[in-house]
């Protein structure tokens, strides 16, 4: 039996890689977040966090206990609400970018549902700059989206980087323009893909653009042209083909959650846990 004291403890530390800003979040001193993380990995007979002078991260036991933590955690919570009478409720926007939402997301979301269903969960699918707007006017109390790596903005669930992505079948004539598929400005895929063709001195033409990462999926299979997309959502039936012709990175990104600092917290805590640490590849790929 894990110490839920302990596994909240080590669940901030897991989400912000540093145990004075967990601390922090919890409102605890930092020897005491140090002590909870070794009473646990002691429970668990195992090393879970590895840290040096430069950096904490997780074991891969540490990643595997992250995933129970936030499981034994959100069903602790369900289970004292069910019975104390005080189930938790309360209204969340929730915004995420179109093409995370063909990822397992919806899962996370119906097991969420499951857990809280006295939470009024509004969710509204779109791109991620207008979803950023739309959080910093007040208008969603939490995001999920594709950030530009490293912007120290909101809990990183997921690292990732950028790839070229067409046909099996693709083929660039040289010396003529990349025709590439894009979302409308503003739009983070769109403009790391133009900079990193500028920069490498290709000329490029845009043959579709959509708002919809349906749109941009249907133009690749169409074979009307390339897209850049982030690596670990392209789909089976697509082929990273960046090495092929010599096509320059396109740069990295970060699956970030960001919240309204005047939304419902308990609220926003409970969904973020959620979402943190689960696997989000492609719904078309077996998990």
């Amino acid at each position: 039996m894990f110490d839920p004291i302990q596994l909240k403890s080590f669940l901030a530390v897991a989400e912000t890689r540093n145990f004075t800003r967990a601390a922090e979040r919890l409102g605890l001193s930092q020897p005491t977040i140090s002590q909870h993380v070794r009473k646990l990995e002691a429970a668990a007979g195992r090393l879970l966090v590895a840290r040096d002078t430069r950096e904490v991260r997780l074991t891969d036991n540490g990643d595997a206990m992250a995933g129970f933590a936030r499981t034994i955690l959100a069903a602790n919570d369900a289970a004292s609400g069910y019975f104390s009478g005080a189930a938790m409720r309360g209204r969340l926007r929730f915004g995420t970018a179109d093409d995370l939402a063909i990822t397992g997301l919806p899962r996370i979301l119906r097991e969420f549902r499951q857990l809280y269903p006295q939470i009024n969960l509004e969710l509204t699918v779109s791109q991620s700059d207008q979803l950023h707007r739309r959080l910093k006017a007040g208008q969603l109390d939490l995001v999920f989206i594709k950030w530009v790596s490293g912007a120290q903005e909101g809990d990183v669930v997921k690292q990732d980087s950028f790839a070229w992505v067409g046909l099996e079948q693709t083929v660039l004539e040289p010396g003529r323009p990349v025709p590439i598929i894009v979302y409308p400005a503003p739009s983070l895929s769109r403009k790391l893909a133009i900079d990193a063709l500028e920069a490498a001195g290709r000329t490029w033409r845009i043959t579709c653009s959509t708002k919809q990462i349906s749109g941009v999926l249907a133009a690749v299979r169409a074979g009307l042209g390339i897209a850049a997309m982030p690596t670990s959502l392209v789909p089976e039936d697509l082929k990273i083909i960046t090495r092929r012709f010599d096509l320059p990175p396109v740069g990295d990104v970060d699956f970030t959650l960001i919240r309204n600092p005047l939304a419902n917290t308990e609220v926003v805590d409970a969904l973020t846990r959620a979402i943190m640490g689960r696997k989000l590849t492609p719904l078309s790929r077996r998990q």
